[in-house]
């Protein structure tokens, strides 16, 4: 195992990259140095990772006006990357999420996360070291076409609005806006049914917990006999 000096002193820092890429859309969280280095102990990744620099560096990243959530390194009105994958309180080395780690999760309960050794086994889609997606209108997993560097970077350079275009209401930015960190918006008819598919704007919203969001969608899948999504990761409201 190594240790932090190890995970933080390199050459070649990946925050200066994710720094400079930042748009005026996103906010980048202020860390707390002991939590965030608390968390990259545990993820046994160097910040020369643009993973490891986003937790060592951040509280988090919202982006595009608050519609994406990525975690970071330490928590506040957003939840840590540690305490939405549930990591143990110490450092341990024969720790590891259940399937992969949740990345971020968008207001639809949407769910970015990097495949795990395992991830078959946990029925995900793609590789090991590959970011998948929990789609909320088809409840299934995704495949997206890289790991972690590629994905954010492209998040960061417009992927947001192309990601997601057809998704946008109007009026969603202060919808958006309205909403704490922890927080997710619903919709009736929901996403995953045919009217709520293909009329995104006629939907009812409401704001409800990001929990509440999540569990709702894993109790659908087991009474509609869809595989079970596994973890989609915690927010305690």
């Amino acid at each position: 195992m190594r240790d932090i000096a190890e995970l933080t002193e390199v050459d070649d820092p990946g925050w200066p990259v994710v720094a400079e890429a930042v748009p005026a859309s996103c906010a980048v969280l202020p860390p707390e140095p002991g939590a965030c280095r608390a968390v990259l102990l545990q993820l046994q990744v160097t910040v020369r990772s643009l993973l490891g620099a986003v937790v060592l560096n951040t509280g988090g990243m919202v982006l595009h006006h608050g519609w994406l959530r990525v975690y970071g390194g330490s928590g506040g009105a957003l939840p840590s990357l540690g305490e939405v994958n549930g990591f143990p309180e110490t450092v341990d080395p024969s720790w590891a999420p259940a399937g992969g780690l949740v990345l971020a999760h968008d207001v639809l309960g949407g769910v970015f996360a990097l495949n795990g050794a395992d991830c078959g086994r946990s029925g995900r889609p793609g590789e090991p070291g590959q970011v998948v997606y929990f789609a909320p209108d088809t409840l299934e997993w995704e495949t997206f076409d890289g790991g972690h560097g590629a994905w954010l970077m492209w998040m960061l350079d417009g992927g947001v609005e192309r990601y997601y275009e057809g998704m946008f209401w109007p009026g969603w930015e202060a919808d958006v806006a309205a909403l704490g960190l922890r927080e997710g918006i619903t919709a009736y008819p929901p996403l995953w049914s045919g009217e709520g598919a293909t009329d995104v704007a006629g939907a009812t919203r409401s704001p409800v917990p990001m929990s509440e969001l999540l569990s709702f969608t894993a109790d659908v899948c087991g009474q509609l006999g869809i595989t079970d999504p596994g973890p989609l990761g915690e927010v305690a409201e």
